[in-house]
């Protein structure tokens, strides 16, 4: 299952020790601090863990989890691999790892992963569901030099919003809206911006003029935040009966007219794409009121399930 990923970052990971109950002891208190969003915090718990007991898979799994979604792209790589060269490989690091993968135009890699699962489960719908996007990036088709386009847009991706040219408030506010980078400045629309505390034109204003000056745009992103939406709904429900849930149709929800015709205009067609749809795009939709916002969240609170928040 190893990749070319440098094992370096790993080895300063895994320690000697085995004290399988402290590592147990500061999972917990990882997860405590994941919860409470001091994902920074979890990680270094997580570090400890993983030193404390080198064979906790459990562990392992949240420090890669975590540190894939602090951006430690590499690190987390290197960890799934050394969980998926177990004899079983848990599946969910097969999945994560397929995703990353898949990330980095590593296709037959991803495939790998997921056959792995699906030659066990062929049925698993995280792992079908999967299969499908990475065959479906596969037949977008490659272009000359698309490694090295792909490691230019991704570091593009990654640049600080604090390194562009942007007042103090305005920074101030996407730092509370938990948006850090310019990709997460372009999975978020306009809506949404304006749908937070004491965000003003005059921010948008400038943020716009910024992206202009870069020939991007507010929301050009929002594709690549709802297939981030599902697979962060699939990963919450991983093993709860909201996860076959999220492949069913949302008119299983008994929605009015109005609210129904809403989903419609934004092709949202089962529950795993609803929950990958914050408030503000459903309230960027004509003629769809607070009145509908109420009755789709309530819906989804009987079964367990919420929006996705601009954060996730």
């Amino acid at each position: 299952m190893s990749s070319s990923s440098s094992p370096s970052a790993l080895d300063m990971v895994i320690g000697s020790g085995g004290d399988s109950a402290l590592a147990g002891r500061l999972l917990g208190e990882a997860r405590e601090q994941a919860a409470a969003g001091d994902r920074m915090d979890a990680i270094a718990t997580l570090r400890k863990a993983v030193q404390a007991d080198a064979g906790h898979d459990e562990a392992a799994f949240q420090l890669a989890y975590h540190l894939d979604l602090a951006g430690e792209e590499d690190e987390a790589i290197s960890l799934y691999e050394r969980l998926c060269d177990k004899t079983p490989a848990p599946v969910n690091a097969l999945l994560n790892l397929a995703v990353l993968y898949e990330d980095r135009q590593e296709y037959n890699r991803a495939e790998r992963c997921l056959r792995q699962v699906l030659d066990t489960d062929p049925n698993h719908p995280r792992a079908r569901l999967y299969m499908k996007d990475v065959a479906a990036s596969r037949d977008e088709g490659t272009i000359d030099d698309a490694e090295s386009d792909h490691l230019k847009r991704r570091q593009e991706m990654e640049t600080a919003v604090t390194d562009f040219d942007l007042s103090v408030r305005t920074r101030t506010a996407l730092k509370r809206m938990n948006i850090r980078t310019l990709g997460d400045l372009l999975r978020t629309t306009e809506a949404e911006l304006m749908s937070y505390k004491n965000f003003g034109d005059s921010s948008l204003d400038e943020i716009k003029k910024m992206l202009s000056a870069k020939g991007m745009a507010l929301g050009q992103g929002v594709d690549d935040g709802h297939r981030s939406g599902r697979r962060t709904a699939l990963d919450r429900f991983r093993g709860t009966s909201q996860e076959a849930m999220l492949n069913k149709p949302v008119t299983d929800l008994a929605l009015s007219v109005r609210a129904r015709r809403a989903l419609q205009l934004l092709n949202i067609q089962s529950l795993g794409d609803l929950v990958s749809h914050t408030e503000a795009e459903l309230m960027g939709v004509k003629n769809f009121g607070a009145t509908s916002l109420t009755e789709v969240k309530e819906r989804l609170v009987e079964i367990g399930m919420g929006l996705r928040t601009i954060d996730e």
